[in-house]
């Protein structure tokens, strides 16, 4: 059934107290699937809708709801309900929640907590931002290396609910220090006597991420290994927590946006576009437009320099724009790919000369294909159009878009890998920001071969 008609449905079925028909339908529905369809009901129905979920359900659907709505049903719950769902939720989604809303909801939140759980809560929030121990949960499944393979089985059988995750379970000693892992299958096919320690992967085998580990990090430590979980640790090694695959996605998603809000040159917002306010949408975009504005005037100012000569030799001006269009494209292109690479840790900073080396060779290649077929172009123009375009003109325009490909592709190439040295965000230096330098650098090779060349 689509969402839409479904909303409709049940909204219609709240207003005329079909309660229980409405529950027979919110139970054969995927947790995911619920929490959509309650963020598109009227606000006066979602708690309603949310009261009708069974209670080992209604902590998972909360979960998946998006702040906005989530905030609608803790102000609107009872100090027992709201009880009732912090010790459903699992601790990394619990904090999660807490880090988007206002101080008074975190307030009331942590009240009506467990004192346990708002220790945990407390602890994980007090993480630097963007760290392996701000997205951890401490819901895992871990065992003394002195223990049994029976005696891991049965301790899942009794606890697996409270578990984030069981396909992999962690090894400690008597320190709680992380000495390996073992997984659910390799526990199930064991000898019921045999111990952990001697069925387990050992230390040397182990992947984990200290709390203070830079979520990016993480998430190419897991790319890289097709990890579903990775442990994490704190400075004395000791196993405080695990980040799960679906968090791992979470930091992909946030970190790809990112980026790709960046290489506009937009200021990074968590916040959704619909739910965002044109002030603060404005603010968020008016800082590098207003920077990109100033430094376009020097190349205002070169094209004044050479005003006299633009207008005394004809078709210098027409190819302005194409050549300034081609060298920003060429030094996007590999911008691009060069940001990329170093997000994903394909490309390091100590690659750079072979980068360079090698998009110099790129770039003469594109430059003079690109050339000849311009050559080409505008001898066809002229011969259509009749232009007073003379063929040191054409030659002029050709040997400047060969150099301005060249140029570009080295300076995007270069800034991206700069940025990293200088510890700033290399995503920075892409689109925009590229296309201003380059601008101005092609301008000026343009017309000092123009000067070289020509004679007015």
């Amino acid at each position: 059934m689509e969402n839409t008609v479904l909303v409709g449905l049940i909204s219609k079925m709240i207003a005329d107290g079909k309660f229980s028909a409405v529950k027979d339908i919110l139970i054969e529905m995927n947790a995911v699937d619920i929490a959509q369809t309650l963020s598109e009901v009227e606000p006066e129905i979602q708690v309603k809708l949310f009261r009708l979920l069974p209670k080992d359900s209604s902590a998972d659907v909360f979960s998946y709801l998006d702040t906005e709505t989530q905030s609608v049903i803790v102000d609107s719950i009872s100090n027992k309900e709201l009880h009732n769902l912090v010790e459903g939720m699992f601790i990394d989604d619990a904090v999660d929640f807490l880090e988007e809303v206002p101080a008074s909801v975190v307030t009331r939140v942590l009240a009506q907590a467990n004192p346990d759980t708002r220790n945990l809560i407390n602890r994980i929030l007090n993480y630097p931002e963007d760290s392996a121990g701000s997205i951890m949960t401490v819901e895992m499944a871990a065992f003394h290396e002195e223990d049994t393979a029976e005696d891991a089985i049965n301790e899942l059988r009794r606890t697996a609910e409270e578990k984030e995750a069981i396909d992999t379970c962690y090894v400690i000693d008597a320190q709680r220090k992380l000495i390996g892992s073992v997984s659910l299958r390799r526990l199930i096919i064991a000898p019921p006597s045999a111990k952990i320690k001697d069925i387990m992967f050992d230390d040397e085998q182990l992947i984990f991420v200290t709390t203070t580990d830079d979520q990016e990090s993480v998430a190419q430590l897991v790319r890289k290994y097709d990890l579903t979980s990775v442990p994490v640790v704190d400075n004395e090694k000791r196993l405080v927590g695990i980040i799960t695959i679906d968090d791992v996605v979470d930091v992909i998603q946030e970190e790809n946006t990112e980026d790709f809000e960046k290489m506009a040159l937009l200021i990074p917002s968590d916040d959704d576009y619909m739910k965002t306010g044109v002030l603060k949408l404005t603010k968020n975009r008016i800082v590098w437009l207003l920077i990109l504005m100033i430094s376009a005037t020097f190349t205002g100012q070169i094209i004044e320099g050479f005003e006299d000569k633009l207008a005394a030799i004809a078709g210098l001006t027409a190819c302005i724009p194409m050549l300034m269009d081609t060298g920003g494209n060429s030094g996007n292109q590999v911008s691009t790919l060069i940001i990329r690479g170093l997000a994903l840790g394909t490309i390091k900073v100590k690659d750079y000369f072979r980068v360079l080396w090698k998009e110099i060779r790129v770039a003469v290649l594109c430059g003079v294909t690109l050339a000849a077929a311009n050559f080409l172009r505008m001898l066809v123009i002229r011969a259509i159009t009749h232009s007073d375009t003379t063929t040191p003109v054409i030659f002029v325009v050709c040997l400047a878009m060969v150099c301005a490909v060249i140029v570009a592709k080295m300076i995007g190439c270069s800034l991206p890998i700069l940025a990293k040295v200088l510890h700033l965000d290399p995503a920075l230096m892409a689109g925009p920001m590229i296309t201003t330098i380059v601008d101005a650098l092609t301008l000026l090779i343009y017309f000092g071969f123009a000067n070289l060349f020509l004679k007015v």
